[in-house]
């Protein structure tokens, strides 16, 4: 018994040691993974900023890691005329725009996921229906409006105007969320003797913050990005335009520079990067809980 007892303990302890290794194995594998993926989507940005650091003429050779660290290329970027404009003028966009988005949708929203009112479907499908609608196709019209009637042409009003009547793609993420918050809050809420605006504010606000942070980073997002809009609108004023139409015209004035042109980008891109890092944790959160229930 006692020779059986001691030829199972190697055995026994054989298999941990597969266990072990196969388990680490498996780790590796999968980091691996995560590590190459990581990798393949670091590598532009990491090519776009040594050659922001490269002289003008090292910027033009293969060579991929700077000779000498042109940090002066930031500063000879950020003093072009017009770049601080072009910031300003986006600032105030996506700022703007996106609290006007917010604060026009949630209302909206709300009511479609809370109130039980006569063609409250045939809203809904108006809100999908106008979310399938592409802004090229009712662009003539638009500009005809804002340009011949208001005289916005040359402002970016006629983009951040309409943003205060909400935005269906907004209101429909919203409205999913909302539909998902307990009816009980909502009922005891009005049992205590608070209106629906009161409602809305103190029980429902605070437990969709987490979608109403992602929509905002989307909205964000979008306007910051957005080239087609200012183009329209815009692009006859210089003092109006915003970093990504400004930015094409920095890159056409300097296409021979591409230090320079990497510079630009990197600002550019560089503030909507930090603000995913910061607020990833909200933004992650508010669209797994932003589902599909209807």
């Amino acid at each position: 018994m006692t020779a059986i007892a001691l030829n199972a303990r190697p055995a026994k302890a054989v298999g941990l040691a597969a266990a072990r290794r196969r388990a680490a194995l498996h780790w590796v594998a999968v980091h691996s993974t995560a590590v190459a993926a990581a990798l393949f989507f670091l590598l532009p940005f990491v090519f776009v900023f040594l050659t922001s650091v490269m002289t003008d003429r090292q910027a033009l050779t293969s060579e991929w890691w700077p000779q000498h660290w042109q940090w002066s290329n930031y500063a000879k970027v950020w003093n072009t005329p017009g770049f601080l404009t072009w910031w300003r003028n986006t600032l105030l966009y996506a700022g703007l725009g996106t609290l006007l988005t917010v604060v026009s949708s949630v209302p909206v929203a709300y009511a479609l996921a809370r109130f039980d009112f006569r063609g409250r479907n045939l809203a809904l499908m108006a809100v999908v229906a106008m979310m399938m609608l592409p802004p090229q196709v009712t662009i003539i019209p638009m500009y005809l409006f804002w340009s011949k009637q208001l005289h916005l042409s040359g402002t970016l009003w006629p983009l951040i105007i309409p943003m205060a009547c909400g935005d269906a793609f907004t209101i429909f993420l919203l409205r999913q969320f909302l539909l998902t918050v307990p009816k009980e809050y909502v009922e005891a809420a009005r049992v205590d003797g608070c209106g629906e605006l009161r409602t809305l504010l103190r029980v429902v606000l605070p437990m969709a913050k987490p979608a109403v942070l992602a929509v905002a980073l989307f909205q964000f997002f979008y306007c910051w990005n957005d080239y087609f809009g200012p183009q329209i609108y815009a692009s006859e004023n210089e003092g109006a335009w915003t970093l990504s139409y400004g930015l094409e015209s920095f890159k056409g004035a300097h296409h021979t520079n591409w230090n320079l042109e990497m510079a630009a980008t990197l600002l550019v891109m560089a503030p909507v990067i930090l603000l995913f890092f910061f607020a990833q944790k909200a933004f992650i959160e508010g669209v797994t809980l932003t589902g599909v229930k209807g």
